[in-house]
């Protein structure tokens, strides 16, 4: 078994070739990993990562790779559980996600859209795409669209597409056989009563309607002849139960909005109570999953296709997927966006689809991310930090790297002479190719590099020189040109002076607190200058700029380039 010297020795020099300098922090659970009993002396452990660390940061790139070619590493895999659906046969599940187009998908429906697709697939079967359009007045082809265009982007595609309201003649007459069959009835109720009946459990006198009343009465709504709020269908349910949902729930009421699809051929909409079971039971459903918060209204769900002898699909549910200080319902999002808050349906504060794919979350990590919660009942509210950790894996090894500095300090090398150096595009995958920089004798560095400094310093401009700090004016640092080679436990960014590229990065934090309320100032922005060879960057690209983080590039003008902070 290696000691604990090699051990720390293998893992620094590997972050040091990673990320061309090797940090004690980013070491030391790599080391805990593989040495668990060298926790019991955390102080000696650090101390021994720490001198190792600015030991091997002494060293050339050619002296790590050829220590670190000593070494082997072994790939952990993770074993991934299998979906399990009951009562599954393989070739004959469908499964379906059924959104409403009321706005764009954000993570909790990448939670479920996945969930139905891998469980489709898991089995040889279907998914299918059903658009619950029966709410005109918020609903919009716009949403649609962005809904078919996320669910393509995040890898998930789907057997057939179809939309409630296509079937509303349909849905007509399965409330006309309800009426019949006295399962229902027409209420003339004003709405306050009716909500006051349901609080009380008393139930009105529109439940005593004989069929052929309620059929007129539905008639009269279906034909445009009463306006909204003279009258519901209810589903005859039992006001005495404690469960709220069966005291004669609403199925059907008059919007006399346009409808996006539909224009304004219908004016007598369903609830989503009453048109999800039988679409899913038309439909061929055989597993219905959805979030558990619907488990009270499993009871009217099995309720209605009862009533109407129709075929019940197997329901299967899940936690809702939430996130710490993230609003995540349309609910909350849409006054954000109404109210200006925000600056859009893709504003990277978001925890839409389309803000993460603007700030560079990959859909593979997405995918990976909800599915790891699995099909449980059990609630959690993780943080961002998991999504982040997926995102920084698959980034990792194709991610070009970019020089970035942040509030920047002029740097002038006396007696440095003019270079041009060619810099890898990424430490390891070669594949990536190269870069050049020309180099003079003036540079910025980051502001933070340059407080840290002290005159007398040696340290090393990265991939270029190593330089001695002589003293600080008040318009520039000013140094002394040592070496291309050799020791320099301290390495600094740099971008040339005078082809600079004025660089924005934009860094989303939680866009509410914990008690919901909106965080005015959760939008920073660190500015600075970039290498030149940015500028060539396709807008979209993601780059890891060193030492800061991976960001993607959003916009590029005249003023600059403005890049989202992604992880």
């Amino acid at each position: 078994m290696a000691s604990l010297e090699e051990i720390i020795r293998k893992h620094v020099l590997k972050n040091a070739h990673d990320y061309g300098l090797a940090i004690p922090a980013k070491v030391v659970g790599k080391v805990i990993g593989e040495c668990p009993e060298a926790k019991a002396d955390m102080k000696g452990t650090m101390k021994l990562i720490s001198e190792e660390a600015k030991r091997v940061n002494s060293l050339s790139k050619q002296e790590v790779e050829k220590e670190l070619s000593q070494f082997t590493f072994e790939e952990k895999k993770e074993e991934k559980k299998e979906i399990e659906l009951p009562g599954a046969e393989q070739g004959k599940v469908v499964t379906r996600f059924p959104p409403e187009p009321s706005g764009y998908l954000h993570i909790g429906h990448a939670k479920a859209a996945w969930l139905d697709y891998a469980s489709a697939k898991r089995y040889g079967g279907k998914l299918l795409l059903r658009f619950d359009d029966t709410n005109p007045e918020k609903e919009k082809q716009e949403y649609v669209d962005a809904i078919k265009k996320d669910l393509l982007w995040l890898g998930i595609d789907w057997h057939d597409e179809t939309y409630t309201s296509d079937r509303m003649d349909e849905l007509y007459r399965f409330c006309e056989e309800m009426l019949i069959k006295h399962a229902a009835y027409v209420c003339t109720c004003p709405p306050e009563k009716i909500k006051k009946g349901r609080e009380e459990k008393v139930a009105c006198d529109c439940a005593a309607r004989d069929a052929q009343e309620s059929m007129a009465l539905f008639r009269k709504m279906r034909d445009g002849k009463m306006e909204e709020g003279e009258a519901v269908v209810r589903f005859h349910g039992n006001m005495k139960s404690e469960n709220t949902v069966m005291r004669d729930p609403t199925l059907f009421r008059i919007i006399k909005a346009p409808h996006y699809r539909q224009g304004s051929k219908y004016s007598c909409w369903p609830s989503y109570d009453f048109a999800a079971p039988i679409m899913d039971s038309l439909d061929g459903v055989t597993h219905a999953m959805r979030t558990k918060e619907y488990e009270l209204r499993n009871e009217l769900y099995f309720g209605i296709l009862k009533a109407l002898e129709l075929r019940a699909p197997k329901l299967i549910e899940f936690s809702r997927l939430s996130i710490k200080n993230a609003p995540l319902s349309k609910r909350l999002i849409t006054p954000l966006i109404e109210q200006g808050k925000v600056e859009g349906w893709d504003d990277p504060r978001l925890p839409t689809i389309s803000a993460l794919r603007r700030r560079g979350i990959l859909p593979e990590a997405i995918k990976e991310f909800v599915l790891s919660f699995g099909i449980s009942k059990v609630e959690s509210e993780p943080g961002w930090q998991k999504l982040y950790h997926e995102n920084r894996k698959l980034l990792d090894s194709k991610a070009q790297r970019r020089y970035f500095v942040r509030n920047p300090v002029k740097l002038v090398v006396e007696g440095a002479p003019a270079k041009e150096v060619e810099i890898r595009n990424h430490p390891s995958n070669m594949e990536l190719g190269q870069r050049r920089i020309q180099a003079q004798r003036e540079f910025y560095i980051s502001g933070d590099d340059a407080e840290a400094l002290q005159a007398g310093e040696l340290f090393r401009l990265k991939e270029l020189y190593n330089a001695t700090l002589l003293g600080k004016r008040q318009d520039a640092l000013v140094a002394k040109y040592e070496a291309e080679e050799g020791i320099a436990a301290k390495k600094i960014q740099w971008v040339p002076y005078g082809k600079q590229i004025s660089c924005k990065v934009k860094i989303p934090k939680d866009l509410v607190d914990e008690q919901g309320k909106f965080i005015e100032n959760s939008m920073l922005v660190d500015s600075g200058f970039c290498e030149p060879s940015c500028a060539q960057l396709p807008q979209g690209s993601i780059v890891q700029f060193e030492r800061y983080g991976y960001a993607r590039l959003d916009e590029k003008g005249e003023g600059g380039l403005v890049f989202i902070f992604s992880c």
